[in-house]
């Protein structure tokens, strides 16, 4: 009971924080680009969830200018950098890689001081980007009906208590009390209606509901590490703050979940979805708050899951055919070769005379 109430009232203090600070300066405007979009391509096997990029070096991927959520024009870009996004799947979970410049920020146990990133995916098929969903409904009155198909899917991860390399999210202990939740790492799985109404999965205004999980895992790395063998909670901050180079932020999910309570988007290969994603930076030291994050467009980014037949065509079937075909012409030739020197043999060979049974 005491867990419960110390979840309800996180949820409740980032809630108020949204509501107190997600105002926009002015007439909400969008000028997206309709030409960008992420491909998740077909590639088993190939990435290990550490937070490392050197897997990924061979995927394509797309890089997206930094804006504010709120007010995106290019004067307030973010300086250091543009965000590279790729994403492939394996054919059961889809994986995400998020690179993106920045000097080492490290506050222990301080999520605000330390970068920050979210996904938001499209559930409801009313839900906007703008808004997380687009629901007009305010915090007393947005339900799952009054909201209904407004839904988004998010994954929050803060890293503030999450050690580099490590694994997070989905665990057996939150997922054992049926909600969203990641008491160890914060890399959580909600959804919301708007920024008003967001809620871990299997929690909402009218009760809870024990079957939601997490579906999440992540980790999280920065190119300044000297060490690479892996940390531990002791080695905190791990590295100087200020130290020049680039974040790595690598996530995975299946691509169909057991969500029954329209919270998680649902992935099918050779269709699209919609998607976004946001970037908190503590600005010269500064603690960011929940609506002064960057975001890689004002508007939904299609995410394809591509179809496997393609890599299947022109990779291994096509080798394997190749060295088929010629094993087959040298067991021809050879056969052949064979044939001859037998019959060439036989011709030489001078004829035995015949011996009656009665002269031996």
């Amino acid at each position: 009971m005491l867990r419960a109430l110390l979840v309800l009232a996180v949820l409740g203090s980032a809630r108020i924080g949204l509501v107190n600070s997600h105002k926009e300066s002015g007439e909400w405007s969008c000028d997206s680009d309709s030409d960008i979009r992420v491909e998740a391509e077909f590639r088993p096997g190939v990435v290990t969830l550490d937070g490392h990029a050197n897997e990924w070096k061979d995927i394509d991927g797309f890089e997206f200018s930094l804006l504010p959520a709120l007010d995106p024009h290019a004067e307030h870009e973010y300086k250091s950098g543009k965000m590279s996004v790729k994403a492939l799947h394996d054919g059961n979970d889809v994986f995400f890689m998020l690179q993106v410049d920045g000097d080492y920020a490290y506050t222990e146990g301080d999520n605000k001081k330390c970068p920050s990133v979210a996904l938001m995916f499209q559930i409801g098929e009313n839900a906007s980007y703008h808004d997380m969903g687009g629901c007009t409904e305010a915090p007393a009155t947005c339900t799952s009906k009054t909201c209904h198909g407004h839904e988004v899917d998010i994954m929050h991860f803060s890293i503030g208590n999450a050690i580099p390399g490590r694994l997070y999210g989905g665990n057996p202990v939150d997922n054992r009390d049926g909600n969203g939740g990641d008491r160890f790492g914060h890399l959580v799985d909600l959804y919301s209606w708007n920024p008003h109404c967001r809620y871990l999965d299997g929690m909402s205004p009218s009760g809870n509901d024990t079957s939601a999980q997490n579906n999440w895992k992540g980790a999280w790395w920065h190119s300044s590490f000297t060490i690479h063998s892996g940390f531990v909670e002791e080695d905190r901050p791990y590295a100087l703050n200020g130290q020049k180079g680039t974040y790595y932020f690598e996530f995975s999910r299946p691509l169909r979940t057991m969500d029954r309570l329209q919270q998680d988007a649902q992935f099918t290969i050779g269709e699209s979805s919609k998607m976004s994603i946001a970037f908190w930076y503590p600005v010269d030291g500064n603690p960011w708050h929940g609506s002064g994050h960057y975001s890689v467009s004002c508007d939904w980014v299609p995410l394809d899951i591509s179809l496997g037949g393609s890599l299947l065509t022109k990779g291994a079937p096509s080798s394997s055919w190749d060295a088929a075909s010629a094993f087959a012409l040298l067991f021809s030739v050879v056969s052949f070769c064979a044939s001859v020197f037998v019959g060439y043999r036989v011709s030489q060979n001078k004829s035995v005379p015949f011996t009656p049974m009665n002269n031996l």
